[in-house]
This record gives C-alpha cells, sequence and structure tokens, in this order.
C-alpha cells in the first residue's frame, strides 16, 4: 500500500488537479441539492476528463449556480403595461391643463374685481375731429346781427357739419371747467361744455372731448370777439407770463401764457391732444373782420 503524501510533498500539478476535484464535488453536491428540492429539473451529465497539465483549468461551478435562464415575457402584459403607461401619461397632460386653465381664470377673476373696486374715470373724447376752429362767424351788422361763417367750412364737408349742429351736450362733470378768469385783459365769464354757436352766446365754451383742467392734454376754450358780449375781445393783448384762471366745482387751476399765433380757420391742429396740462385759448381775429383765428396757449402752473 502505497503512503500518502504530504501537501508539501506534492507537485504544483497535483495540488491543481486535487483543488478541481475538490471544486467539482461540491459542485455535484450542490447540484444533488437543487434535485432533491425541485429547483433543477433536468441537468446534463457531468464529463469527465482529465484536463492537460499545460493547460489551464477554469471552474464553472459559480457560473453555474449563479447564471439562471431569463424568464420569457409574456407579450400581453407587456401591451397592457404600454396602455397603463400611455393612461399614465394623459392623466398627468389633462392634470397640468387644469391646474394652468384654473390658474388664468383667478387671474381673469383678479382683474375683474380690481376693475369693480376701482372704475376708471370715463374721459370724453370727440364725436369727430372739428373741420374748422370755433366761434367762426360773420362780422356783425349796424344792428350787431351776425351768422356762422359757412364759407370757412370746405364745401364736401359743410354736409357733415350741418349734421352735426344738434347733437346733445353732456352734462358736465364735478372735475370739468365752470368759469374762466384772466386779471390781464379783465376777464371773468362762464364756462359751458360745447363750442357750438348755441353756446358760445352764453359765454365761453369747452371743446367736447378736450382734457378737464389740471388733467394731461389740451383743454380748449373758444369765445366770440366782437359778439355776445365779447369775451375775448382783448385776447391779442396778452403776453408770455400772464395769468389764466380755470374754476371747476372743486378747486381752480392757474395756467401761465406760453405764446399767441395767428392762424387760418382750418388750422385745427392747434386743439389736438397734448402730453401736458395745456390751456389753448381760440377767437376770431381781427376785430370785425373775422376771416383768421387768435390762438393763446398756455401751460399749467406747477
Amino acid at each position: 500500500m502505497a503512503r500518502k503524501k504530504a501537501p508539501e510533498e506534492l507537485s504544483v500539478e497535483e495540488l491543481r488537479r486535487l483543488l478541481v476535484e475538490k471544486r467539482r464535488g461540491a459542485r455535484k453536491e450542490r447540484l444533488e441539492h437543487y434535485r432533491r428540492t425541485g429547483r433543477v429539473v433536468s441537468i446534463a451529465p457531468d464529463l469527465e476528463f482529465d484536463a492537460p497539465p499545460s493547460a489551464p483549468v477554469i471552474d464553472t461551478a459559480e457560473q453555474t449556480e449563479s447564471t439562471s435562464e431569463p424568464t420569457p415575457v409574456n407579450p400581453r402584459r407587456k401591451w397592457l403595461d404600454r396602455v397603463l403607461l400611455g393612461v399614465e401619461v394623459l392623466a398627468v397632460l389633462g392634470l397640468v391643463v387644469v391646474i394652468l386653465n384654473g390658474i388664468g381664470l383667478m387671474r381673469t377673476l383678479n382683474n375683474e374685481v380690481v376693475s369693480a373696486l376701482n372704475p376708471e374715470t370715463a374721459v370724453p373724447t370727440p364725436l369727430v375731429m372739428a373741420v374748422v376752429l370755433p366761434s367762426g362767424h360773420t362780422p356783425p351788422d349796424a344792428q350787431g346781427n351776425t351768422r356762422p361763417n359757412d364759407a370757412e367750412i370746405p364745401s364736401h364737408l359743410l354736409p357733415m357739419v350741418q349734421s352735426l349742429a344738434n347733437i346733445p351736450i353732456p352734462t358736465a362733470a364735478p372735475d370739468q371747467a365752470v368759469r374762466l378768469q384772466i386779471p390781464a385783459i379783465n376777464v371773468d365769464a362762464p364756462v359751458v361744455q360745447g363750442d357750438g354757436w348755441e353756446q358760445l352766446k352764453k359765454g365761453v365754451g369747452q371743446y367736447i372731448g378736450s382734457s378737464p383742467p389740471g388733467h394731461d392734454g389740451n383743454l380748449v376754450l373758444s369765445g366770440h370777439d366782437d359778439v355776445y358780449g365779447e369775451v375775448f375781445r382783448y385776447l391779442d393783448r396778452l403776453v408770455p407770463g400772464d395769468k389764466v384762471v380755470v374754476y371747476t366745482q372743486q378747486r381752480q387751476f392757474t395756467y401761465i401764457v406760453d405764446r399767441t399765433v395767428l392762424v387760418e380757420p382750418t388750422a385745427v391742429e392747434v386743439m389736438a391732444p397734448t402730453s401736458d396740462p395745456t390751456l389753448t385759448l381760440i377767437s376770431c381775429y381781427p376785430y370785425l373782420v373775422n376771416d383768421q383765428r387768435i390762438v393763446v396757449f398756455a401751460r399749467l402752473q406747477n
């Protein structure tokens, strides 16, 4: 009987073979355990071979144990998962749309509430731009009789001017002008809304749509120079620096004369709105001739 060699007496090849046999025995024990527990249905028979001494021995026991066959995916389950994913995406998108619509609705409601609590004061606007400057009339005769000077109006615009002659005059608001004083030429006259023929018989007329006193914009006032009280008889005597005081039902505003110009009756651009508080005084000129207009511009005193 051969004597069993000690481990230190074995060669490298013998040690390697013992190690392979030990691992193979352990692998067989695990496979037997899997068979008994039902985890392995069929196992291919082990192949007995002797590896050449010079070839490296690779142990695949651990790899066999850890590697398992992939579970086949049920096509019906895969299709159902895709459908559920699409439903979830649509639900999220719908929720986002609802939230955005809610935010927009809340913003609209807030704006409406603010508008209701802080109503803006309506600013009157002219129904139509003037064709000629107001206060135009024929020179008075010996008895003082006069009439509107229709010859100043371009013939193709005369029907439009006549159609607008009877438009109702709005009631003056609390912030509208009611009185005008010009100390330098002793003017103290009432101010009425509108600058038509009938309105200017009562005193100074405010052009409908012009800005209220003290507000940004152009306050346009007109008056006669040689009939109906001659309220603007000496308008040509005003010089830069003279004061013009305009009264409302609530307070007064002082304007300072800036300049005076002579224009044709059709120079309606002098009535255009301005960005700063401005006062424009208009009357016929010269005295008892009335073929031009005298226009005085004043600015609101700080």
